[in-house]
């Protein structure tokens, strides 16, 4: 029996199109592989968001190699984010690739397997038009499950590569998200992310169709599910509605990821962000007013373009002022067909890699200080397995996102809500005892 191995790279979208993979294959009569080395199908699932996640693909594709060369029969497939922008380009410039597949060709993904079980290397990165539709597809169902409501973006950030590799927004039904939702809760499933690249615009391109804030309700009507999360809002697009859903909606976590990307106007502008930081700043003290248990992540680039000593202080000045929960920040990376490559990037990266570790080291700080106040708070854990820490361990996730190890005198299963007193607060995790 074939067997296949999917090497999975970027964002929760491309996680949730790897179980697509998978499904497809399994249907197929493949099973999965433990590892690389016993795959007969290799799979890279790319992303091409920031430039380390491209080369880590081709270094995956370097490890495949050597698995070709021992056994010429292997094929590996080139999927994802980078698939959809190299194309064809793939196929001509690494002779070990069969079979390259777009954002867009999952659907045709059996068809193309046919294609390459006949001896032909193929890429398909054709854009579909129209609708959004993904089918129910079969996999093993997780306590947390993943379920993408749209797919694309039409904002045209100057540096995001998203728009041409994801195409425009797009979204599915309702019907076809709630009938999805549904499958999962009968699987199991007790917390359920809902994803797209700007959920707050979902439904936009439908005739008929409810709002972000009505769909997060309506999910929350599924018998089963407990809680709901989802990724990523933008900030021009976060409305009150949203936020009284989040407080007055008990199955919808305090926890949200609303990227800033810059606290200066001038480096936001060149971004193409389309909002002041004095509209974020509004929104996220509404959010937190409204909400007082919210945990709050956001995304940094850091040595944009232009990006002056002041601009990079204006942004200082924000994560200081806001205390974010978590955040994401890396150097800035030209990126192929967007705007932004026809900046000059003129900060050096001696300048980028300074701001950038005086950026973590102010973060580091408001973590340890908003961390140590869980010491002694008894939280809310959704179980999501036992801890490889030994026997009695088990490790879970709280409303706020935040990953929590713990002991029980108990065997608890995955899925069950238990309440945990925090005895150790960590920066990247809390430590516990089951009540």
């Amino acid at each position: 029996m074939r067997k296949f191995f999917i090497h999975t790279m970027g964002c929760q979208m491309n996680e949730y199109d790897s179980l697509r993979i998978a499904s497809v294959l399994e249907k197929m009569g493949f099973t999965e592989a433990e590892s690389m080395e016993d795959g007969d199908y290799l799979i890279v699932n790319t992303c091409s968001v920031r430039e380390k996640p491209q080369h880590k693909a081709e270094s995956a594709i370097g490890r495949f190699r050597q698995i070709k060369r021992k056994r010429p029969e292997v094929k590996i497939g080139f999927c994802g984010c980078v698939a959809q922008q190299e194309g064809t380009d793939l196929l001509k410039n690494n002779k070990d690739i069969d079979f390259v597949v777009g954002t867009d060709g999952l659907h045709r993904l059996e068809e193309v397997i046919a294609h390459v079980e006949a001896g032909e290397r193929l890429s398909d990165t054709q854009v579909n038009e129209g609708g959004l539709e993904i089918d129910i597809f079969s996999r093993t169902v997780s306590v947390s499950s993943f379920v993408t409501i749209m797919k694309g973006c039409d904002n045209f950030c100057s540096y995001c590569i998203v728009p041409y590799v994801r195409g425009r927004e797009r979204s599915r039904t309702e019907t076809e998200i709630l009938d999805e939702v549904k499958y999962l809760a009968d699987g199991g499933a007790k917390e359920i992310t809902l994803l797209g690249q700007n959920v707050n615009s979902y439904g936009t391109t439908l005739e008929s169709s409810p709002s972000f804030p009505e769909l997060l309700n309506r999910v929350g009507e599924v018998n089963g599910i407990r809680r709901i999360r989802f990724v990523t809002s933008h900030p021009k697009d976060f409305s009150d509605g949203l936020i009284e859903v989040m407080r007055d909606n008990e199955k919808v976590c305090e926890y949200l990821h609303l990227p800033l990307q810059a606290g200066s106007d001038s480096v936001l502008k060149r971004m193409n962000r389309k909002y002041t930081y004095a509209h974020y700043l509004e929104r996220v003290m509404r959010a937190k007013e409204m909400i007082p248990s919210l945990a709050l992540s956001s995304d940094f680039i850091v040595g944009f373009p232009g990006e002056t000593d002041e601009d990079f202080e204006a942004t200082m000045k924000a994560i200081n002022d806001i205390q974010y929960d978590m955040i994401f920040a890396f150097n800035y990376s030209t990126r192929p067909g967007t705007k932004a490559e026809n900046f000059e990037d003129d900060v050096p990266l001696e300048v980028k890699k300074m701001r950038l570790s005086r950026l973590l080291d102010m973060q580091k700080k408001i973590i340890s200080d908003k961390t140590a106040e869980y010491k002694d708070k008894v939280v809310e854990v959704m179980v999501e397995g036992s801890s490889k820490r030994g026997s009695g361990q088990f490790y879970g996730r709280n409303r706020q996102n935040r990953v929590v190890n713990f002991t029980s005198d108990t065997i608890l299963d995955s899925g069950e809500f238990v309440n945990v007193k925090i005895t150790d607060p960590k920066a990247n995790s809390l430590t516990g005892i089951k009540l």
